[in-house]
Parts: C-alpha cells; structure tokens; sequence
C-alpha cells in the first residue's frame, strides 16, 4: 500500500475540498481520529503539517465539546496576488522545507513551469547556501525566495 495514516488523512481532507468544489470545510477533530482510528494528536500533526498557509491553507481550530477544526482553501484572483500574499508570509527567514512549500505551491497554482520550481529549489537548497550558521542561511533564503517571488509578479 505504502500510504501512511498522514498521507490519507491529508488526501480525505484534500477530496472534500475537491469533491464538493467549496473552499471551506468544518470537521470535528474527535469525529476524524474515529473515522480513521487513530489518536486527535494525529489528526492535528495532519492538519498543522500538511495545511499550512504556504501550501494555500487557512486553519481555525475551535477546542471543546462542540470544537471543530475549520480549513480555508485560499484562492488567488491572479498570481500577481499569490506572489504577495508569499513573500509576506516569508518574513525576514525560512526553512529549506517551508521554501520548498513556496515553491511547490507556485507549481500547483499554474505561476511557474516545472522548469522554474527546478531552478528555484536549486538555488535555495541548503547545500548552494553553504552557510556555516543556519540563521544566515535561512536570511538569505527568504531573501532570494522574495527576489524571485517578486520578479514572478511583473513576468511577462
């Protein structure tokens, strides 16, 4: 089979987005961790790792009895908006994984070739900026993810 617990967690939330063409769902988190047998705390590992604001996820989580989880599918009126909404999120530093989100998220939205996701994991790999202090190197990652972020606006 080779899928993980997390793997069709993420993929059961991902075709009720799909499925029901809505950008909002509603689960219980409780009423999740049964219908897969598995713990809450997995549910929310699935949730705060796979459904993240660079992947073009807005998460609301209620706690509680009646508590819920709410999951936003973020869509874009253009790429120009997307690119925005990116280079705001980056901040000042970034992680390798988080920019790889960025990147595989301008893939998935139809902004960049496959052909430019290459080149942009390439030069943010953690071996190209062979930094010896990981703070420096995740400066200077966000700085050329917002560089090329900002190039992507005005493409022609």
């Amino acid at each position: 089979m080779g899928n993980n617990i997390s793997d069709v967690i993420e993929n059961y939330i991902k075709s009720i987005l799909t499925d029901e063409k809505q950008n909002l769902i509603e689960i219980k988190r409780s009423e999740l961790a049964k219908h897969f047998e598995c713990v809450p705390s997995q549910i929310n590992y699935v949730i705060r790792t796979r459904f993240t604001v660079e992947k073009g996820y807005l998460v609301e989580s209620k706690r509680g009895g009646g508590g819920y989880i709410r999951i936003t599918k973020v869509r874009h009126a253009d790429h120009q908006e997307l690119c925005d909404q990116l280079i705001d999120h980056i901040g000042r530093t970034i992680d390798q994984r988080t920019g790889k989100s960025v990147v595989l998220r301008l893939l998935e939205e139809g902004a960049i070739s496959k052909r430019e996701g290459n080149m942009m994991l390439a030069a943010i790999e953690r071996e190209v900026i062979a930094l010896p202090v990981p703070a420096h190197r995740d400066t200077i990652r966000a700085n050329v993810l917002k560089a090329m972020l900002t190039s992507l606006k005005y493409k022609t």
